[in-house]
């Protein structure tokens, strides 16, 4: 009986030493082959390298499939008006000055309260990112701003300010406030603490400290903050350009749409959209500017 076992004992033995040379014989001949082919490519994960007018591309195919579609009548010129219609009344509204006043209007109101907007909005963030104190009285404020659309509090403001420009300027400050306060804040928060002990082992004053190690932490968040309120700026302002006024490139849309004028409609949100790339287009190369030391993914 123990003769058999033995014998088994050793078949399985003999069996299992087999396999692992056997395997061991594939794993030498692969590692061969691999040497043998020479050394593998490190293979690239990123985005790859930037296309040339990348970001142009998706506005140009948008419009030829307008021009293509008005062109072929398969869009009804009553729903949506031709883009040669659309440049006709570009061209008659320049030659009657309208559309150069409206604009000039519209402009300084986004410019304004832009530029408000991003003041206060940096001072809270600031002040809030670098006192616990600060804080407690700032941040609850603003959450609960966050959490009210800034449009829902137009009659509240037309109540404190009426229909003029106070109101409207209160409007876009109120918008941009939000984001900014937002991502600098948290860029604040999110500064490396060892740049903080470092300071303070060189004994800077608060004075440098805020402006050589806060504001140059914070600038990234900033940027990405101030993108974002750019877009929420001319949301605004075509919303509060159409309540009680009597200017602006909201105000023509909104007469144009009464008088059934959908060339002219066309018109302004083609401005609106110019306005919106061209500022955020700025933004970005601001930011390509001031952070070009950074090496990221889209680099």
């Amino acid at each position: 009986m123990a003769t058999t076992w033995d014998a088994d004992e050793a078949k399985l033995s003999l069996t299992t030493s087999g396999r692992v040379a056997h395997g061991g014989s594939r794993v030498a001949k692969a590692v061969g082959a691999a040497s043998s082919a020479g050394p593998r490519a490190r293979r690239r994960l990123g985005p790859g390298p930037a296309i040339p007018f990348g970001l142009q591309i998706g506005p140009v195919l948008l419009v030829l499939t307008w021009v293509v579609g008005s062109a072929l009548g398969w869009i009804d010129p009553r729903i949506l008006s031709a883009p040669w219609t659309v440049i006709e009344a570009f061209v008659r509204l320049i030659e009657q000055g309208r559309l150069q006043d409206n604009f000039v209007t519209s402009a300084t109101r986004a410019l304004l309260g832009l530029s408000i907007g991003l003041l206060i909005g940096t001072i809270l963030a600031v002040i809030a990112g670098l006192s616990r104190i600060g804080e407690a009285l700032i941040d609850g404020p603003v959450q609960i701003k966050r959490a009210i659309p800034t449009l829902a509090l137009i009659p509240l403001l037309i109540l404190w300010f009426g229909i003029g420009e106070s109101m409207k300027v209160t409007t876009i400050a109120l918008a941009v406030i939000v984001p900014i306060y937002i991502h600098t804040h948290n860029a604040l928060r999110s500064i490396d603490s060892r740049y903080v002990e470092l300071a303070e082992t060189l004994r800077m004053s608060q004075k440098d400290f805020i402006l050589q190690v806060v504001l140059p932490g914070a600038l990234p968040g900033f940027l990405l903050g101030l993108r974002f309120a750019v877009t929420l700026c001319w949301v605004s302002l075509v919303v509060v350009e159409q309540i009680n006024a009597t200017s602006g490139l909201g105000y023509m849309i909104d007469l144009a749409r009464n008088y059934g004028q959908t060339d002219v409609i066309l018109v302004g949100l083609v401005v609106y959209v110019l306005l919106g790339l061209v500022s955020d287009a700025l933004v970005r190369l601001l930011e390509r500017r001031v952070l070009s030391w950074r090496r990221t993914l889209a680099n």
